[in-house]
């Protein structure tokens, strides 16, 4: 398998699997093309044998300068559990944290129970909410009316970013 940079003509492969990769949910409208044209330097595609096996979408905070932000990232389902997010979500943080980050952020939906066990086996811990759903701090309304959302971070020391 092979990490790279993701690039502008990538999106014409992502785009149309995200729903599918996803069960079904309509979530291509999270990923648009901007991020493959102006975060290439943070966002990265798996591949194997030439076939896109994942992806993950991140930034530098331009408003918190010890931050980084997961945005999006997904593999594909015939090649979940072989560590292609993992390597994925390790190479965003060697990028990021030799750019001088320490924290990472990432957010995803109370629905997205893997997602949250993910993060949790990856270190992320989760911020407290205003509210509780099945034992899960959420923060209510954070995209919306109706749009609750889980917040996750975790921390380096500022010796690791060396």
């Amino acid at each position: 398998m092979r990490i790279r940079n993701v690039k502008e003509g990538d999106y014409s492969d992502i785009s149309p699997v995200i729903n599918n990769w996803w069960g079904g949910r309509d979530m291509s409208d999270m990923v648009p093309k901007l991020f493959f044209v102006h975060f290439t330097e943070t966002s990265f595609i798996a591949e194997e044998d030439g076939k896109v096996v994942g992806f993950l979408i991140g930034f530098l905070s331009q408003t918190y300068p010890d931050e980084a932000y997961i945005h999006f990232a997904g593999v594909h389902p015939e090649y979940r559990r072989s560590k292609i997010g993992r390597k994925l979500y390790e190479q965003f943080f060697s990028v990021v944290l030799q750019q001088g980050r320490s924290v990472i952020r990432a957010v995803t939906s109370p629905v997205n129970k893997d997602s949250v066990n993910y993060h949790k086996r990856m270190g992320f811990e989760l911020e407290k909410g205003d509210k509780e759903l099945n034992g899960i701090p959420v923060h209510t309304h954070y995209d919306g009316i109706d749009q609750s959302r889980v917040l996750f971070m975790k921390y380096f020391q500022k010796e690791e970013t060396r």
